[in-house]
């Protein structure tokens, strides 16, 4: 694989226009001229890896802009997915999410092409589909130069999936940061571990959490300034993932111009953690870890008796989020993902019968929790 510097430009949280709807399906409401002068301040810096999705609104679009239609083809590389669990009913259906792509970007060929979020249940989407089949033609025609997937879900599956994949995957891209490498619901470090073991080069997404590590909560700001008063929070999280052996790229999701020039300012030279630099990374973790969250291991032993379908280990994932970093709407978007995104009822459906404590290993009082996530979650 091409060696490149290490920071991609995630292209999910693009500027947008003042005053513009963020859901039109007929005006693009992102920012043009702002994306150029990122994409433009992001290449003069040596930077060439872009990352798409057919699921990011106007996001193809705008790098057609913003990018395709500016730049030689051989001067930048992008990624970009397939979403077949969206509005797919049949194999046409997510095909045509491909063909969707190409005439979007207008790019000819995508050097990185990914199965997005793969992970019950959406991974039996591209095995009924015969898809793993049609991107490797497509990428045996050139079209696709790199295949691989993204993936947000529990270590056995992740297993299953390269156990049977692994001669079809050029690479992985997966959730690391260091605040989530032994959060129950990520398993980051175990996912790591079963991609490293199976040699395949490491994509991270979420090396900032979604913005939640740019702005830390006060204990672990405090240490962050004391070993580095000039750097900032998403310094520490960016370097952190690119230091991982196996890593070749980590995305960073830009919506700003400061945004651009601060992760340049670190990663144009890029220098990987020293040894007093990871001891401040385990000194901000213990700290994390001293904040009071739900102990929930995601078992699901509730869910299993709970006769209102209610996404309970989801609802608790998406309150610790509140819990640690006092972000609600981070918070909010998780537990929508989580739960009704996953066919889940919420929280303010729960009918206080109690059948989940008793099931629970943990003894969560989890009626009492529900009643806290549906307060948070403005249910």
């Amino acid at each position: 694989m091409k060696e490149a510097k290490k920071l991609g430009f995630g292209l999910m949280r693009l500027p947008r226009r003042e005053g513009a709807d963020p859901k039109s399906e007929t005006v693009n409401p992102i920012d043009i001229e702002k994306t150029k002068e990122m994409v433009d301040l992001f290449m003069d810096a040596g930077f060439t890896y872009f990352d798409t999705a057919w699921a990011y609104d106007w996001s193809e679009d705008t790098i057609r802009q913003a990018l395709v239609e500016r730049y030689p083809r051989d001067s930048y590389t992008l990624a970009t997915k397939c979403a077949a669990w969206i509005e797919c009913e049949t194999r046409e259906d997510a095909i045509a999410q491909y063909e969707s792509s190409l005439e979007l970007t207008q790019a000819g060929y995508f050097d990185y092409y990914l199965i997005h979020n793969l992970g019950a249940p959406r991974t039996e989407y591209f095995d009924r589909f015969d898809l793993w089949n049609f991107f490797l033609e497509k990428k045996a025609e050139g079209k696709i130069k790199n295949l691989g997937f993204s993936f947000h879900g529990m270590p056995d599956e992740l297993e299953e999936i390269l156990a049977k994949r692994a001669d079809d995957v050029d690479f992985v891209q997966l959730q690391i940061n260091y605040a989530d490498l032994d959060n129950l619901r990520v398993r980051s470090q175990e996912n790591y571990d079963i991609v490293r073991k199976y040699g395949k080069p490491i994509v991270v997404m979420e090396p900032v959490k979604g913005g939640m590590l740019a702005d830390p909560p006060e204990q672990v700001a405090k240490i962050f300034k004391e070993a580095d008063p000039d750097a900032s929070y998403a310094k520490w999280a960016i370097r952190f993932a690119a230091s991982l052996d196996g890593v070749f790229m980590v995305l960073s999701g830009m919506s700003s111009i400061e945004q651009v020039k601060d992760n340049i300012s670190y990663m144009k030279d890029f220098k990987p953690l020293d040894e007093a630099e990871h001891k401040v990374i385990e000194k901000v973790r213990a700290e994390l870890a001293k904040i009071p969250i739900i102990p929930c291991t995601s078992c699901d032993y509730c869910a299993k008796v709970c006769p209102q379908n209610i996404g309970i280990s989801g609802t608790f994932s998406a309150l610790n989020v509140f819990n640690i970093y006092g972000n609600k709407k981070v918070a909010k978007d998780q537990e929508g993902f989580l739960v009704s995104g996953h066919g889940k009822a919420r929280a303010n459906e729960c009918i206080q019968c109690g059948m989940c404590e008793e099931a629970c290993p943990q003894h969560i009082e989890i009626r009492a929790e529900l009643e806290k996530a549906a307060e948070v979650f403005e249910l």
